[in-house]
């Protein structure tokens, strides 16, 4: 038995880190792009962005390992299975249920892992990463105006932009909410970006367009002003302040500590709660993933590897949908998280006993 559990754990560990390295990378292709953009256009340090590429790695661990998990074992049984391994197994007298205690140890050795992952690394990483962007934007402020979408990193400024070429810039708005009246707007068809030499500011001149002015008989209202150019200032140079931790750069004992103190100052504190319980659920959902992976590659019999790898990434988006639902579910304060931020584990881990039930019997 001792050789069999030592076969099944070499059969599963190479596939699972040959997933996990795949998933990864397919992962960090998605902001590879952004962050090329960045260094060729913006005109950012390689090891600036190649610190926050780094950073990345952690956070998107936390989802490659759980499925890592569960292809490498559908992958390894779905061989033994269709080589006829696992009816050689119960004809020598072996009961399927001892197969599973390498599998179980497999899991909580990655549940653990990932406990770990979700205490101490991933918050790090994401903090630290929201630190390093947003030093880019001191450092680089013509590195935070991109095209679609709306900017927020200049103070008491909202600004969109169309499209940006070069330093050209076609369709801006720029929002200027007031403290004691209405926002005022600012839209131009065209405009121009310096960033200013040693400091971090960028002049910006915009062309063609109108600004609201306010009267001066009465402030809180604006009338409209033609322009043919208009000329202002964006500074970062306040925006320079500590960055504050999110729910995803706390680690358990902060999250406790932060809900604790909110509360009796009795605000709100439904989003810490509900990352505290995402964290806890999400970091034993590896071992739930190969007890379910088990029954499905014996039961299914399937060869095909693409097929192994289609069935795997099925049950993980089920089960990430889930956990999507009952995130929401939880936020908006319709079930308290400590319930319902263990339902997909739950539903998953029932899944696994009956399938596992049937398999095994």
């Amino acid at each position: 038995m001792r050789i069999i559990r030592s076969y099944i754990l070499r059969e599963c560990i190479i596939p699972f880190f040959m997933a996990l390295v795949v998933l990864t990378c397919v992962f960090l292709l998605g902001n590879l792009i952004q962050l090329t953009n960045l260094v060729i256009n913006k005109g950012v340090s390689l090891t600036t962005v190649g610190r926050a590429f780094l950073l990345m790695i952690p956070v998107f661990l936390g989802y490659t390992i759980p499925i890592a998990c569960l292809i490498s074992v559908i992958t390894a049984f779905s061989r033994f299975s269709a080589d006829n391994e696992i009816i050689a197994l119960r004809a020598s007298g072996i009961h399927l249920g001892r197969l599973l205690i390498p599998l179980i140890i497999l899991g909580f050795i990655a549940s653990l892992f990932l406990v770990v992952l979700n205490e101490r690394i991933i918050p790090y990483a994401h903090h630290e990463q929201r630190r390093v962007l947003k030093n880019l934007g001191a450092e680089n402020p013509t590195a935070m105006l991109e095209a679609g979408m709306f900017i927020h990193a200049f103070e008491n400024q909202i600004i969109f932009i169309h499209k940006i070429n070069g330093n050209q810039m076609y369709n801006i708005t720029i929002y200027q909410p007031q403290p004691d009246g209405p926002t005022r707007t600012i839209i131009a068809k065209r405009g121009e970006f310096t960033p200013v030499p040693g400091g971090n500011q960028i002049k910006l001149k915009l062309i063609d367009g109108t600004s609201d002015e306010p009267n001066l008989e009465n402030p809180e209202n604006f009338y409209k002003l033609n322009f043919k150019n208009y000329f202002m200032t964006l500074d970062l140079s306040k925006n320079k302040k500590k960055i504050e931790k999110k729910p995803q750069s706390m680690t358990f004992k902060e999250l406790k500590t932060e809900t604790a103190k909110l509360e009796r100052l009795f605000v709100d504190t439904i989003h810490l709660r509900t990352e505290y319980f995402r964290k806890i659920t999400w970091s034993f959902s590896p071992l739930i993933f190969i007890l379910i992976g088990f029954p499905l590659a014996v039961i299914t019999n399937r060869r095909e590897r693409s097929a192994n790898i289609v069935l795997a990434i099925l049950c993980f988006a089920f089960y990430y949908l889930i956990s999507i639902g009952c995130e929401a579910l939880s936020k908006k304060g319709i079930l308290p998280p400590a319930l319902i931020m263990w339902a997909p584990n739950m539903i998953a881990a029932t899944s696994a006993l009956i399938l596992n039930y049937k398999c095994v019997f």
